[in-house]
Order: structure tokens, then C-alpha cells, then sequence
């Protein structure tokens, strides 16, 4: 009795592992679960656990062109036990061709790198993203195919968000024949449904820097509405533990500011200290609700937000969120055309937010007190955001808002609805209807907002057609709409065409667009546009990763007088015809360095003095990487306007900033970062009569700025949540732009930052 039963079992034990070509259509994964196994995360997959993994190969080309076989081979083999998921990687590569640097988490954009995408709720429209480079540095966060941009940031549906920080293990190192990744994923750092057996969609995406290519486990297509969507299974999961996590994360800050002092010289510095004590609470009710709390939280930037060149000077600049307490479950306050902006919440007392689901709808509320000062008369503003949304079939999804801001003499209420509707494998319909309440000193407005458009995405061709109207009483106090009372369609068509496989030509994409943009209210009465553009797009892919692009366009602009009611017997400008063209060529990501140039030249539009100017802008950028453990960053951006009238530069911002970073070890590192900002703007003139327009304040008067901005930082962050930084920022101004001879302090600053986080698990 015992002989058949002991050769059963040896027989077992030698059986090789369960392998699943992707390219083969093998994308049902029965991955193992181990009761024990003995894993020492340190990027070696020596131990006979990984012999018994299930093993996923057979990659395909998705980046430039799809429907290819990977020109690498990529093994990634997969277990788990009852508090974790295991992946070790096998990434085979040419010797010396490995881009691999020892970085800070979520900066390794630049080293080859493989993404491991875990739909744990298997909805198809949301996924977790764990990305490990060469030697296992980390970068995460998530991906979602819900409608709009991530909240407070410029991350579109589809992209990756790399804010939030999730705790895992990773190990890592270069072999001669490629590399080798560990993982360790414990169930606790994940969000999954709270059912006994079930399915995850899983992805693998490999980047390889040395040619440009992106490939895939399962074979994704171009031709589709959706990537997650094509991802292959983890089949029949069970017995995992999650447990309930608290997490209770104290911090402390110290920041001594230095200011010029004493007139009538201003030849003596004072400094003043203020410490602070915060903390942050985040209970995990399980596999799928987080609460999150915190009191006095430290929002300091470590690194100055780069400053940015205002295309259009009409209209506010968009800034993304960077702050811990927001950035967990961001993409669940997600809303079509940015009606949540939690830079809005500038420096809140207390705040609380809780997300997860309940079957398959999301549920994400927010509240926060912001700081006294921010209203005119001293009070607290409350903001209350919540958002819902319901799936819907495979994709599709509808949603709901409600968001509020009340405080200092204003209340602003906004009640919306939204849907995604995926149809046909390529097309998406979404709508959006949304109404606006405002009290100002006892006056009420309201006004809506709406939108629809239809999307489809072929492998030769696309389309984006949308129109979108908002109310002049519109208001998101909450939110990010900079402009408001219009109405404007737009067409948008993109042709693709893929070249033989091993040509010099790869890909050439060419997109071309038509809008149009209306008075709210003269659309309605078919009055004339106030706004038209069309441009055409190009961009050109070459063998190796090299890219050139090139935009032709051409608008035309009405001048609305309401937009000039601060001005003193000011007539707008008739009519004006713009025509720019802008160029760009981009480098591969070479092993040790990458580099790219653009230019936009043409005839655009002043809009501050309603004239013709000639515009030059350029923008470099340049990225080294010297050694394994020194990255040095360089950018430089100049735009400048030239009346055309009389060839007299009428404004110009020149910004140079340099960014060096070294990695002392994996969770230390010191940066300085100098940015040199230089504007200048001649007093607005009247291009009718050539004189100095009047405003109410009075005539208007030129400005100019120069200054230089340096800061350096020692960080030093083991895990999410624990951190030490030492920091020191200056400012120093000159009259003479980019001169560099007589630069004079005018504010520095030493901060302390400590917090550490104590974690338990039930």
C-alpha cells in the first residue's frame, strides 16, 4: 500500500512545472499555492520552491508595432502561499546591454524594466502596478481605464500612476545573460474581493531601453479600447490572508525660514522656527476598505514643484498632487474633466477619506478642514467630496458626484453623473451631465456643465470626437476648470502605419484635429466661433527608439471684451490668424544617457494686448547617468514674444534647472536641484494707437524677475511611511537676467522631517 503511494508522490515532485505561452494563447495561469516555502528575497531564484512555480514566456511585441513575436525571451515564474504572491523573473539580454541604475523608488523610467499588472477584482478597468528595474528597485501604483484624468494630476486613462507606494520586497542583479528579479507581494499591501476562491487578471509588460520596445506576456493588441482588458488569469485563488492593518504614522517637522530684514538697507537676516506635530491614520477593514485620518499634516515638498511657461497667460497652470495623505486610492475619486483637484485642500488641520467597494461599485468620500487664512474673514473652509461608480458589463461604468466647499462668506455645491459605455472591442461612448450651486455674500448662481464624445481605437486609425459646453456660472471650488462660458467641439482623427519588420521605419503616426470654441450661450444661437484651430500631429518611430515629430497649425482668435473689463478704454483687436509650427527629435534611452530638443516658431496671438506677435519657443532636456549610482538631469525651456508690429520683444521667461542625484545605497540619497527662472514683460500696449494701456489700477507698468532657486536634500526612506530628511532651499535674485555677478539672497530655509510608521496586523 505504501510502494504506489510513495512513487505517486516522487513522481509528483519531478513533474516539471505548468508552463503558459502567452503567444500560444495559454493565459489561464492554475498558479500554485504553497503551504511552505522558504523564500530569501535577494534576486536569486535558487530555491526549490521556484522549481514548483507556474511559468509564463512567449512574449509578444506590443511597442512600436503589435501581433510580433518578442525579439527577447522573458521567463516569469509565479506561486503563492496563504500571505503572499511570489514572481521571479528571467529577463535574457545581450551582454553590456542592460540599462540599470541603483535609484529612488518610482524614478526608473529610464532602466530597462518589467511591470507586473494584478487586476485583484478582475474587473478589467483598474489594475495594480508593481515595477521592479534590473537590480529591483521599485516603482507602483496603479493603471485605470475609468473616464478622465487622475485627480490633481496629468495622468490620462490608461497611464500608469506612480503615486502611491505599496509595501513589498524586491531583489535584484545583472547577469551575463540579462538579469534576475525576486518579488514578494504580501496580500496585506493589495485590495481584493472578500470571496473564497477567485480570479485575477494578470499582465507582464517588459520595457527594454536598449531598442525601445515594449512587449508583452499576453499578445495585446493596438486595436482595442482597452489594455487590461486583454490581460490573461490567475485562476482559482484561495485561502488568502489580508487581515485587518493599522497603521498609526507620527511625524515631526522642524523648518527655520531666513528673510532679509531691517530697512532701510535690508542688510541684516532674521530667521524664525516652527516645529510641527502630525501624525496619519490608516485602518485596512480588510481586503477592501481603507480609512484614512490625519491631524497637522506635514505637506512640505521636498522638492520645488518645476515652474512652468503659461502657454496661454488667460488661464491658471495645472500642477500635479504630490502629497501622501491624497495620493492613496487617488484613481477612486477619478472624474471626467478634473472636477476633483485636491490642491484645492491647501493645508488642512484634519482631514479623513475613505475608499474601497462594495461588489463591483467604488466608493470614495473625502472631508477636510483647510487652514484659517485661506477665506477672507479667517474661518476654516469644510470640503466634502464623494464620489461613486458602478460597473457596469465588462467595462462600462457609470458614476456620481457630490462635492462641496463651504466657508468664509461662499458655499460652492457640485451634483454630477457620468458613464463609460465600451462597445464593439474599439469604441467607447462617454457622457457627462453636471450642475453647479454657488453662494456669495448671499447671492446663489448655478450653472452646468456637460459633455459627450465617442472614441475608437484601430490599429491603423482612431478617432476622438467630443463636444464640451460650460456654463459662465459654472464653478468647481474643488476642482480644476480654469475657463468657463463656452462651448466647444472637436474632431480628431489618427492614422497609423507600421513598417516591415527590421525597417529603418517603424511607425509613423499622424494625428489631425479640428475644434471650434463658441460664447455658452452665442452657440446656441448659431452666432459666430470666437475660437477655431486645426493642426496635424506627426510623429515618426525609427529602428532603435529614436523619435522626430512635427506639428503644423493654425487658429484663428475673437477677443471677448468680457475678459478685458479691467482695462480703461481698451478696444480688442479685430480677428487674428495664428500659424505655428513646432519640431522635435527625441534619443533612444541609451544605457548611459538620453536627450531630446523641440521647437515651436510661427505667428501666434498676445492675448493680454490683443496684438500679432512672432513667437520662439525652445525646450532641451538631457539625462546622464554617469555611473550605477549618479543621475544628472538638465532642462531648459525659453519662450519669447516679438510684437510684429514694431519687432519689439514684448516678453520672454528663460528657465534653466539642473537636477544631480546620488544614491548613497538603495534607501539613502542626496540631490541638488538649481533652477534659474527669468521673465520679462514690457508695459501692455495698444496695438490700435501704439500708446500704454490703462488699466483700473492704472497704467500699466513692465515687470521683470530673476531668480535663482537651489535646493539640496539628504533622504533617507527604508519603507513607505518611515522617512528622515535633512534639507536646506535658497533664493537669490539679480537685476540683469542670466547674468550670474550680482545675485543677492533674499529667503533661505532648513527643515527637519522624521516620521515613522508602526504597523500591526490582525
Amino acid at each position: 500500500m505504501l510502494l504506489p503511494i510513495l512513487s505517486a508522490f516522487q513522481l509528483a515532485a519531478a513533474a516539471p512545472p505548468a508552463t503558459y505561452n502567452g503567444r500560444a494563447g495559454q493565459l489561464h495561469v492554475a498558479a500554485p499555492r504553497l503551504e511552505t516555502a522558504t523564500i530569501t528575497i535577494d534576486g536569486n531564484l535558487d530555491e526549490p520552491a521556484w522549481s514548483r512555480a507556474a511559468i509564463l514566456n512567449g512574449f509578444s511585441l506590443y511597442q512600436p508595432a503589435d501581433g510580433r513575436p518578442a525579439p527577447d525571451s522573458t521567463e516569469v515564474r509565479v506561486f503563492y502561499t496563504a500571505d503572499a504572491i511570489y514572481f521571479g523573473i528571467r529577463a535574457f539580454a545581450e551582454p553590456g546591454t542592460v540599462a540599470a541604475t541603483l535609484a529612488d523608488r518610482d524614478r526608473i523610467g529610464s532602466d530597462d524594466n518589467i511591470e507586473i499588472h494584478l487586476d485583484t477584482f478582475h474587473e478589467r478597468n483598474r489594475a495594480f502596478v508593481f515595477i521592479v528595474n534590473p537590480l529591483g528597485i521599485q516603482a507602483d501604483g496603479t493603471k485605470s481605464e475609468g473616464g478622465g484624468f487622475i485627480p490633481g494630476s496629468n495622468i490620462g486613462p490608461g497611464q500608469n500612476d506612480l503615486s502611491a507606494d505599496f509595501i513589498w520586497d524586491s531583489r535584484g542583479h545583472v547577469t551575463p545573460w540579462g538579469y534576475e528579479v525576486e518579488l514578494r507581494i504580501p496580500f496585506s499591501s493589495l485590495r481584493y474581493a472578500s470571496v473564497a476562491v477567485q480570479d485575477w487578471g494578470i499582465q507582464v509588460d517588459r520595457h527594454v531601453q536598449r531598442s525601445g520596445y515594449e512587449e508583452t506576456w499576453t499578445p495585446a493588441r493596438r486595436a482595442s479600447a482597452s489594455f487590461i482588458t486583454q490581460s490573461g488569469t490567475l485562476d482559482g485563488l484561495t485561502g488568502m490572508r489580508h487581515g485587518q492593518i493599522v497603521e498609526l504614522n507620527p511625524e515631526f517637522t522642524n523648518t527655520t525660514r531666513g528673510a532679509a530684514c531691517c530697512a532701510p538697507t535690508l542688510d541684516r537676516w532674521t530667521y524664525a522656527s516652527h516645529a510641527q506635530l502630525g501624525g496619519n491614520l490608516r485602518w485596512a477593514m480588510g481586503s477592501n476598505f481603507v480609512l484614512n485620518g490625519t491631524v497637522k499634516p506635514d505637506f512640505s515638498q521636498v522638492e520645488a514643484d518645476a515652474t512652468q511657461v503659461a502657454a496661454d497667460e488667460r488661464f491658471a497652470l495645472f500642477y500635479p498632487e504630490k502629497r501622501p495623505f491624497f495620493v492613496e486610492a487617488l484613481d477612486q475619486f477619478n472624474v471626467p474633466n478634473q472636477l476633483v483637484y485636491t490642491r484645492t485642500i491647501v493645508q488642512p488641520d484634519g482631514a479623513v477619506k475613505l475608499t474601497g467597494k462594495i461588489g463591483r461599485a467604488d466608493v470614495a468620500v473625502l472631508s477636510a478642514f483647510d487652514q484659517r487664512g485661506i477665506t477672507p474673514n479667517g474661518d476654516r473652509p469644510l470640503v466634502d467630496i464623494v464620489r461613486l461608480r458602478q460597473g457596469i458589463g465588462e467595462q462600462s461604468q457609470v458614476g456620481l458626484l457630490y462635492s462641496d466647499r463651504v466657508g468664509g462668506g461662499r458655499a460652492n455645491r457640485v451634483v454630477g453623473a457620468d458613464s463609460k459605455l465600451v462597445f464593439g472591442g474599439i469604441y467607447f461612448a462617454q457622457f457627462q451631465a453636471v450642475q453647479s450651486f454657488t453662494t456669495l455674500n448671499g447671492t446663489s448662481t448655478s450653472g452646468p456643465m456637460w459633455e459627450a464624445l465617442i472614441d475608437a481605437t484601430n490599429r491603423a486609425w482612431g478617432f476622438h470626437y467630443n463636444i464640451l459646453g460650460i456654463h459662465p456660472d459654472f464653478r468647481v471650488d474643488n476642482g480644476f476648470v480654469p475657463r468657463t462660458g463656452f462651448v466647444k467641439p472637436n474632431i480628431a482623427n489618427r492614422y497609423t502605419w507600421y513598417g516591415r519588420q527590421g525597417a529603418v521605419a517603424e511607425r509613423f503616426n499622424a494625428f489631425v484635429s479640428v475644434n471650434g470654441l463658441w460664447r455658452y450661450d452665442d452657440f446656441f444661437h448659431t452666432q459666430s466661433v470666437l475660437e477655431d484651430a486645426a493642426s496635424a500631429m506627426m510623429q515618426l518611430t525609427l529602428r532603435g527608439g529614436w523619435s522626430v515629430g512635427a506639428t503644423p497649425r493654425v487658429a484663428s482668435f475673437a477677443f471677448d471684451p468680457v475678459n478685458y473689463r479691467n482695462y480703461t478704454r481698451f478696444i480688442p483687436s479685430d480677428r487674428i490668424t495664428a500659424v505655428t509650427s513646432s519640431f522635435s527629435v527625441a534619443t533612444p534611452q541609451f544605457q548611459r544617457f538620453s536627450a531630446s530638443v523641440g521647437t515651436n516658431v510661427g505667428n501666434d496671438v498676445d492675448f493680454l494686448e490683443t496684438s500679432r506677435v512672432r513667437r520662439v519657443d525652445y525646450n532641451a532636456s538631457l539625462d546622464l547617468r554617469p555611473s550605477e549610482r549618479l543621475r544628472i538631469g538638465a532642462t531648459y525651456v525659453s519662450t519669447s514674444f516679438a510684437r510684429r508690429a514694431t519687432g519689439e520683444q514684448s516678453a520672454f521667461a528663460r528657465i534653466p534647472r539642473l537636477k544631480a542625484e546620488y544614491q548613497l545605497a538603495r534607501p539613502l540619497f542626496v540631490r541638488v536641484v538649481s533652477q534659474y527662472t527669468a521673465t520679462s514683460r514690457e508695459a501692455l500696449v495698444d496695438p490700435r494707437t501704439g500708446s500704454t494701456i490703462m488699466l483700473a489700477s492704472g497704467a500699466s507698468r513692465p515687470s521683470a524677475s530673476n531668480t535663482l532657486r537651489s535646493d539640496v536634500l539628504l533622504s533617507y526612506r527604508p519603507s513607505p511611511g518611515t522617512v528622515f530628511f535633512v534639507g536646506y532651499g535658497g533664493s537669490l535674485n539679480e537685476e540683469d537676467p542670466l547674468a550670474f555677478t550680482h545675485l543677492r539672497r533674499t529667503s533661505d530655509a532648513f527643515f527637519v522631517k522624521g516620521s515613522y510608521v508602526l504597523r500591526t496586523i490582525r
